[in-house]
C-alpha cells in the first residue's frame, strides 16, 4: 500500500499513531474541563495531564479545546482595534463642543461602539439629541458601515427635516455618499470633530457635563 501511494512506511505509522492517540486525549481534556466546571484553561489542563502521565504542549491542548468548542468562563473576548487613515473631508467642526443650551433637534450627535453577542462582535449606533441628552435613534448590526448609521436615522420618530445639525467624528461610516444623500434630502447640516478627537471622548464629556 505504501509503495502504491508513494509514501514511506515511517510516515504511515506516525500518522496511524497520531490518529489512534487523538481521541483518548481529546476525551481526557474534555473530562478535565468538565470537572473544573468550565474554569480551566490550557495551563491548568496541562498541569492535570502531567499528573496523569501525559506529555502534551499547551498549544496542542489549545487546538483540542478550539475544535471541541471548550472556552473557559474566565476567558475574556478581545476586540482588535484596526487603525484607519484620518478622514480629510473639508468639513468644519460647526458644533465646536457647544453641547449645552440647545433647542430640540437643533443639534444631534452620533457614534458607534461594539458589544459581544455570543461568539461574535456586533456594532451599535446611537443618535443623541443635545437638547435633553435623549437617544432618539439606534441600530445594531454585524458590520460597522454606513448602513448601520442609515438604520439609526430610520428609527428616529421625529420629522428629520427638523434636525439642524448632525455632528460625528471622521469615521468612514459617517462620511460617504449614502449618508451625504440622506442629509441632503432633509437639508441637515454637517459637523465633524477635529482630527484625533474620537467621538467617544465627547460622549464622556456630555455624560459628565464637563
Amino acid at each position: 500500500m505504501c509503495k502504491i501511494l508513494n509514501i514511506s512506511r515511517s510516515h504511515y505509522y506516525n500518522y496511524k499513531e497520531n490518529t489512534q492517540s487523538k481521541e483518548p486525549l481529546t476525551e481526557t481534556v474534555k473530562a478535565i474541563f468538565r470537572d473544573s466546571k468550565m474554569t480551566y484553561g490550557t495551563r491548568r489542563i496541562k498541569a492535570e495531564l502531567d499528573t496523569k502521565g501525559y506529555t502534551v504542549s499547551r498549544r496542542r491542548i489549545g487546538h483540542i479545546m478550539a475544535n471541541e468548542g471548550l472556552v473557559s468562563v474566565y476567558t475574556k473576548a478581545k476586540y482588535k482595534v484596526y487603525l484607519t487613515e484620518v478622514n480629510e473631508a473639508p468639513i468644519k467642526n460647526e458644533l465646536d463642543r457647544e453641547f449645552n443650551n440647545r433647542n430640540p433637534l437643533e443639534a444631534i450627535v452620533s457614534d458607534l461602539t461594539y458589544v459581544r453577542v455570543g461568539k461574535h462582535w456586533n456594532y451599535v449606533c446611537t443618535i443623541m439629541d443635545l437638547h435633553n441628552r435623549e437617544i432618539i435613534g439606534n441600530s445594531v448590526g454585524p458590520h460597522k458601515n454606513a448602513t448601520l448609521v442609515y438604520k439609526a436615522f430610520s428609527s428616529i420618530k421625529h420629522d428629520l427635516s427638523r434636525i439642524g445639525l448632525f455632528h460625528t467624528d471622521r469615521g468612514k461610516e459617517f462620511i460617504n455618499k449614502q449618508i451625504d444623500s440622506l442629509l441632503s434630502a432633509f437639508d441637515i447640516n454637517r459637523s465633524l470633530s477635529h482630527k484625533g478627537t474620537p467621538m467617544i471622548m465627547q460622549w464622556l464629556k456630555l455624560i459628565l457635563k464637563v
